[in-house]
């Protein structure tokens, strides 16, 4: 089991929101590349990086903030926030960033998001947003009217990588995770999923640990609670080091 510590960038500072809300910002660090260093210091073995200025306005943003952050650190980073045409997406991945998550494009052009898909193999993930049960995009501000269901096959068929689905009504709110929404993509998603929303305590990450021996799930991403500390990253990988068998 893997735990992305989330350094989301909202005008050039490290911040987390609550629901997804631009308004509803607390920022954590004056610059995202030292939340990056921090959480890499404490055993990060992923970071999880979001524009959230391009995931709103439809434009990359940060592009210099994470081209530092991946040359200054050590781990991979995925990123998502505004990727909606191939020269973003080959901008990003030219800067060093290993993967990246896509929600808008895929959602509203399914035919742009398979050709990124075959031009860069094993390397683009999708975005899956939902609240009540409902997709949403553009920064979770368009309601879809679409369920995951509805959307899973075909992403998966365009040659997504990996699925992060968020419960945005628990994003930012370390309300804990919502076990039944992600037990059920996770038993029928042919390719990995990591969850994001609502994990708060060591607690959420022991409730998230079975799926990950009998689903697709790989992971977990938490922002607010590392930085305010109810989450303790370095205890929570040692938890989950302890559960893993010995060859």
């Amino acid at each position: 089991m893997i735990l992305f510590p989330a350094v989301d960038i909202q005008s050039g500072k490290a911040v987390r929101l609550r629901q997804g809300k631009a308004e509803a910002s607390t920022v954590f660090a004056a610059n995202p590349v030292d939340a990056a260093r921090l959480w890499v210091e404490r055993g990060a073995k992923w970071l999880h990086v979001v524009d959230l200025d391009g995931a709103f306005e439809g434009a990359a943003k940060s592009r210099d903030i994470v081209r530092t952050i991946c040359g200054d650190v050590s781990v991979p980073v995925q990123l998502g926030g505004g990727i909606r045409d191939e020269e973003t997406a080959r901008n990003y991945l030219d800067a060093g960033v290993a993967r990246l998550i896509i929600g808008t494009l895929a959602l509203e052009r399914p035919d742009v998001f398979a050709s990124l898909c075959r031009m860069f193999p094993g390397r683009i993930g999708v975005s899956l947003d939902a609240a009540a049960g409902r997709l949403k995009s553009r920064g979770w501000v368009a309601d879809t009217g679409l369920a995951v269901e509805d959307v899973l096959p075909r992403l998966v068929g365009d040659g997504a990588a990996f699925v992060v689905y968020t419960d945005i009504e628990r994003d930012g709110m370390r309300s804990g995770v919502n076990l039944e929404a992600l037990k059920h993509l996770a038993e029928r998603s042919t390719i990995p999923v990591i969850a994001a929303g609502g994990i708060s305590t060591l607690a959420d990450v022991q409730k998230l640990y079975p799926l990950t021996l009998a689903t697709s799930l790989i992971g977990a991403v938490s922002g607010r609670a590392l930085y305010e500390g109810t989450l303790d990253l370095t205890r929570a990988n040692e938890w989950i080091a302890a559960q893993t068998p010995v060859p």
